[in-house]
């Protein structure tokens, strides 16, 4: 049965904050950025690139992570193999409904040296993301992600709660 919750929330207008992540993975690890002065992430470990859509990137997710990847990384589509789309999540914050849109790919050249200007990047174990600050529903990607995501190809969606995300594979029908 479906839980459903009334907030009274009178900023509750329908705005909306569509982000996209970007996860570079190589075997076990993951490209993770510390980021430090973020309004919305500060002091947190999120994906390698990512951020807001921007007008024109409204119906384009991969425009969006693309633009962030050369804004935060200067790496380009070319330095960048496999990329998918894996998760999608929503989340009410603020009074904002948060539409995350999470990619995985992996790098051209596994040697390719990657700095940003928002941050730290590392390459962290998937064995710690449990121990590790980030946004409630990057964590559970992430976590996901460990578990079954990083075996297969499949586009999963879901909604954070309190509790986590229960995901579901999204298919065409």
């Amino acid at each position: 049965m479906e839980k459903s919750f009334h907030i009274e929330n009178p900023k509750m207008d329908g705005t909306l904050r569509n982000m996209t992540a970007l996860y570079l993975t190589d075997g076990n690890r993951i490209l993770l950025l510390y980021r430090v002065g973020s309004r919305i992430a500060d002091r947190m470990y999120i994906g390698c690139a990512g951020g807001h859509f921007e007008k024109e990137e409204l119906n384009d997710a991969r425009a969006c992570v693309i633009r962030e990847l050369k804004e935060e990384t200067g790496l380009c589509e070319a330095d960048i193999r496999n990329l998918r789309l894996r998760y999608v999540t929503m989340r009410l914050k603020n009074g904002e409904i948060r539409q995350n849109y999470y990619f995985f790919a992996t790098l051209s050249n596994p040697d390719t040296k990657i700095s940003s200007n928002e941050g730290t990047l590392s390459w962290v174990s998937l064995d710690e993301i449990d121990s590790l600050p980030m946004p409630a529903s990057a964590k559970e990607v992430l976590l996901h992600y460990r578990a079954e995501g990083k075996n297969d190809t499949l586009l999963r969606g879901g909604i954070t709660e309190e509790n986590g995300i229960s995901f579901r594979v999204l298919s065409e029908f």
